[in-house]
């Protein structure tokens, strides 16, 4: 009879469990030696392949099956080759190219190679599946992709349709959507012409630190470590993610030790963890802004005095420090820290009778206007904050409470008057929240450019739109991180925009629980550098 150690047989009992599709709440507490077991609320996800996958967990999961040619160091934030092991731009600003490490195989054995890799972005772009535009911006088309990005022995070259900004187009591939999928196996499971597209949504073709063990929607998913991988071999051999909604039940969990890792605890069961030595808490940022903005198709939005004085309204140390508990830091500006470009610098704080005499010289006496919100606890709090200190100024700030679908409508069809919002990006390069806050080419009613913030607010960006638009394209680094902070500070002193915070991740962990990285404001979780 062979000898199997205690260790080793949890690992094979959670393994077992899992693929004979036991639920996980039966599942035995105390977890392996070798495995990561996690409690996360993870119904977001709607697919599992890189062409479709745009939501926050599913990219955490994504993040250690797949890879790209370019890829976030976990440990600096900054660009470094992934597949790719060298890349260059041609002088005409247009032409890129990729030259591929050899050696290196998907998780099925088969190579990887150039002609996968261009295949993989050919793929994600006739798809044409939401996250798409991240590719597509560049002027890729499903008529033209084939020959705009192609392979030409271990080099992908990828050629754009005007010159931009080397740094926008590195970052965009990092990007889940522009992930190295393995062409033969997705091939092999194609039907009726659809690219393998139905068997991606629930299977994984990666070349990743983890393939895909099992995956049951809203229940569980098991990851496996590939073994000898580029980026060094993984911690821990196996990550399993339990689904687990409530945030008390995730502090339970991580308290008990029947998980690891929980990544989403409410305030209130975060401080709970302090004065336990047995977990630690771990934050970063992330790339959320909170804000309010004003419509300026009410005319007392349009006046610059008004609009400097709500700056000096809104108590951001006040709320930061209090019923916001850490969950969120003072912010001022449309990029998020972690970004290229981003400012720092908090120039606002709370200064009533500074923004009693810009009213008075704005000649605006006592009036009332609404507030927008959706009807969440944080949120609400905020807008009774700011209602708070409104009044102090003789400014009557009515709230107007909503489901997050009714207020989002209102403010698409700029039916509100000011506005409680958050912002998400929705890829690592600062394009990507200029293009929205400070970019509104029509300003009219019938333009309906609901995408854009700035049109939402009826705001004319003028100047800063130029200064974004100068910085797409700006091929020197420096150059470009300074137009963003030009954009930015006349933005946030000028516009009816009042970014006011930007979200943590905050997760608990077991004691033992080394590396994890929940993936800050421009890059996902990485698993493969936790150990215990």
């Amino acid at each position: 009879m062979s000898f199997v150690s205690p260790i080793r047989r949890k690992g094979l009992a959670l393994t077992a469990a899992l693929m004979l599709g036991a639920a996980p709440g039966v599942l035995a507490a105390a977890t392996p030696a070798d495995t990561l077991v996690i409690a996360q609320k993870f119904d977001d996800i709607v697919s599992i392949d890189p062409a479709e996958a745009f939501e926050f967990s599913g990219s955490d999961m994504l993040n250690n099956i797949y890879d790209t040619l370019i890829e976030i160091d976990p440990a600096t934030g900054h660009l470094t080759p992934g597949l790719a092991e060298s890349w260059s731009v041609d002088a005409d600003g247009l032409t890129y190219r990729f030259k591929i490490r050899s050696g290196e195989t998907f998780h099925s054995g088969n190579p990887v190679t150039a002609e996968a890799a261009a295949w993989s972005i050919q793929r994600a772009v006739k798809l044409n599946k939401t996250p798409a535009f991240i590719l597509t911006q560049f002027g890729f088309t499903p008529e033209n992709v084939a020959e705009k990005v192609r392979a030409e022995g271990d080099t992908v070259i990828l050629v754009t349709d005007k010159p931009f900004a080397p740094t926008f187009v590195y970052n965009c591939l990092t990007a889940n959507i522009a992930s190295a999928v393995d062409k033969d196996l997705v091939l092999a499971n194609e039907k009726d012409g659809d690219l393998g597209y139905e068997w991606m949504k629930s299977n994984s073709a990666g070349s990743g630190a983890y393939k895909l063990v099992s995956y049951k929607p809203s229940e569980a998913y098991l990851l496996e470590a590939r073994g000898p991988y580029w980026r060094g071999e993984a911690g821990l051999k196996r990550v399993f993610v339990r689904f687990v909604p409530e945030p008390a039940a995730q502090r339970l969990l991580v308290e008990k030790g029947d998980v690891d890792l929980a990544r989403n605890l409410s305030t209130v069961d975060y401080e709970g963890i302090a004065s336990n030595q047995d977990l630690k808490a771990i934050d970063d940022l992330a790339g959320y802004i909170f804000y309010v903005s004003a419509n300026q198709k009410k005319e007392i939005f349009q006046n610059p005095k008004v609009l400097e004085a709500i700056r000096y309204l809104i108590d951001y140390e006040g709320m930061a420090n209090s019923f916001l508990k850490g969950e969120f830091i003072p912010h001022q500006a449309f990029l998020p820290r972690g970004y290229l470009g981003a400012l720092e610098e908090t120039p606002y704080s709370l200064n009533v009778e500074k923004a009693k005499s810009l009213l008075a010289e704005a000649g605006v006496g006592p009036f009332t206007t609404t507030i927008s919100v959706r009807n969440s606890q944080d949120r609400v709090e905020m807008a009774t904050a700011l209602q708070a200190t409104f009044a102090q100024a003789g400014i009557t700030l009515e709230i107007k409470q909503g489901t997050g679908a009714e207020v989002l409508g209102d403010y698409r069809a700029r039916n509100h008057d000011l506005t409680l919002q958050s912002w998400g990006p929705d890829y690592p390069d600062p394009h990507t929240n200029a293009a929205t806050f400070a970019y509104n080419p029509d300003n009219s009613d019938e333009a309906k450019l609901g995408g854009l913030l700035a049109w939402r607010n009826a705001y004319e960006p003028g100047e800063v739109q130029k200064l974004a638009e100068a910085a797409v394209v700006e091929l020197d680094e420096a150059k470009r991180i300074e137009l963003y902070h030009q954009a930015q500070r006349l933005h946030r002193d000028t516009s009816p925009f009042f970014p006011m915070f930007q979200s943590m991740k905050r997760s608990a962990a077991r004691a033992n629980v080394q590396n994890f990285y929940s993936g800050g404001t421009v890059d996902s979780a990485a698993y493969w550098l936790v150990t215990k």
